[in-house]
């Protein structure tokens, strides 16, 4: 089935990745923003700045909502349950979501409402800094990943969406192993993004500080525990070419975390670190630094909420 039309939820860091190319691609009439309240009247009004141009796309609240061929769900953890009910009018029989968040949990939680024939696995590679509603980001320097778990073969969902990317001129992988893929990602992103938000230090940080260094390893060995005993192999010389990756990041990028801090905002670490203690208690496996990183941050959460 061609995709002839798409719904984006959530318009932040990641959502900015997408909807430039797919409203120019597929015109205003075929691509819109899902938002409502104060949010929707915010996008309205003023917009959003993307590398210098102010897009001002279709906003449609959830109860506007018709079906859509494709729907991404971009949000932060912290709003993935309210996501799930706002994109209800969207899901037709036929409809594709791509779940683009952190973690490795939210595409069973989305399944668990609509199905997995409606569900792909999805995360993105991309370091966007956005702030006071403008992102600035090289559109080339990052990739969204997508598929079935195993994409040995693509199915025809896994190609209609492939074909769409490649339209609108959107940089994609699908990854023959989608479920490590995921837990790779989610390894970086507790190494590198909870060291950076709880220090207060960007990436640039681990180019030169080995102490960052070694305590982004610890936390990252600690998924990898995890992973293996969930029969996810991630191997030593893997988690090392990773800093390949770091060093091609602009040094004063900051992770998602760090920036929800700084703007006070909360932040997803009961889905980074909060999910790895889980997990670890569940499999008899120590996270000392997972759990160092949860209490941590959630003081300082504390503070920025004024308890002290």
């Amino acid at each position: 089935m061609e995709i002839k039309n798409v719904a984006l939820i959530g318009l932040g860091a990641m959502g900015v990745f997408f909807a430039p190319r797919l409203e120019e691609k597929l015109g205003r009439e075929n691509f819109c923003v899902i938002a409502e309240g104060e949010r929707k009247e915010r996008l309205q009004k003023n917009g959003v700045v993307i590398n210098g141009v102010n897009y001002r796309f279709v906003v449609r609240t959830p109860e506007e909502g018709k079906q859509t061929d494709l729907i991404i769900m971009a949000v932060k953890d912290t709003g993935l349950k309210q996501a799930i009910q706002d994109i209800r009018k969207f899901v037709g029989p036929d409809t594709q979501i791509l779940c683009v968040m952190n973690g490795v949990e939210s595409e069973e939680q989305v399944a668990g409402a609509y199905g997995w024939e409606h569900v792909l696995y999805s995360y993105m590679r991309m370091s966007i800094v956005m702030k006071n509603g403008r992102a600035d980001y090289d559109p080339w320097g990052g990739k969204v990943y997508f598929g079935e778990a195993k994409n040995e073969t693509l199915t025809s969902r896994v190609r209609d969406v492939k074909e769409l990317m490649e339209f609108c001129d959107i940089p994609y992988r699908v990854e023959k192993d989608m479920i490590w893929g995921l837990w790779f990602k989610y390894m970086c992103n507790v190494g590198e993004n909870l060291t950076c938000a709880l220090l207060g230090i960007p990436f640039g940080a681990f180019q030169r500080s080995e102490p960052a260094n070694q305590i982004r390893m610890a936390a990252m060995r600690e998924v990898q525990a995890v992973a293996k005993a969930k029969g996810i192999i991630i191997t030593d010389g893997q988690m090392e070419r990773q800093y390949d990756t770091i060093m091609k990041i602009p040094f004063g990028n900051k992770p998602s975390t760090l920036q929800d801090l700084e703007a006070g905002r909360k932040t997803e670490i009961d889905m980074f670190a909060g999910s790895m203690v889980r997990m670890g208690h569940e499999l008899g496996i120590e996270t000392p630094v997972c759990r160092m990183f949860l209490q941590a941050i959630r003081v300082l959460e504390e503070k920025n909420e004024g308890m002290f």
